[in-house]
């Protein structure tokens, strides 16, 4: 389940989940109506898999996870992907609060990844670029420590090598040369019971 993944774009999360396994089922959650239309428009899976899409906020995770359970087994371990999009909620939205409500909803065994804009490497670049950006767009924006990143996490356990630099989350694995990005990136687990609510 991919949530807030903007426009499509070339190796989406579909397309790289069906080249491993072809039967795989992807969700996309946006509250964009212009990329919900691209992306039914551009956006297709393969034969044996699945691609849906879903018009909910991410400020309302018990919406994502109603609509999505048409298509995903939520009894079932599956990942939620909230790739540079928590950035986009102030502290008063409770990003750690939607967070826990999507983490709650899936099996044990599940993931939850987490990219998410600081001004930790870049402090005056980063905040300058904040404050021109919040200046234009009403809704803002908010660049997080690595403390309070870790903490939209609530706890759940992380998967080494832990909340990083982007560009240094498993390099081994997806070599980045000379490329700097002011993200961090977490990937966590869901141990023990499912909350069921």
């Amino acid at each position: 389940m991919d949530i807030g993944p903007g426009l499509p774009a070339p190796q989406a999360t579909h397309a790289v989940a069906q080249a491993i396994d072809p039967q795989a089922k992807v969700v996309y959650a946006d509250n964009d109506p212009l990329v919900l239309v691209y992306a039914r428009a551009l956006l297709t899976s393969s034969r044996e898999g699945v691609c849906e899409y879903v018009e909910a906020d991410l400020r309302d995770p018990e919406t994502i996870v109603t609509q999505a359970a048409g298509t995903l087994d939520f009894s079932q371990p599956v990942a939620v992907m909230l790739v540079a999009i928590l950035h986009f909620l102030t502290d008063a939205d409770d990003p750690q609060g939607i967070v826990a409500s999507l983490a709650g909803a899936l099996a044990p065994g599940s993931f939850v990844a987490i990219s998410h804009l600081t001004a930790d490497f870049a402090p005056e670049a980063v905040t300058a670029a904040v404050a021109a950006y919040n200046a234009l767009v009403p809704a803002g924006i908010t660049a997080r420590g690595h403390a309070q990143v870790t903490a939209l996490f609530g706890g759940l356990p992380l998967v080494a090598p832990g909340i990083v630099p982007v560009s240094e989350w498993r390099p081994a694995h997806a070599p980045v040369h000379g490329v700097s990005a002011d993200l961090y990136a977490g990937l966590a687990t869901t141990p023990g019971n499912r909350t069921i609510t």
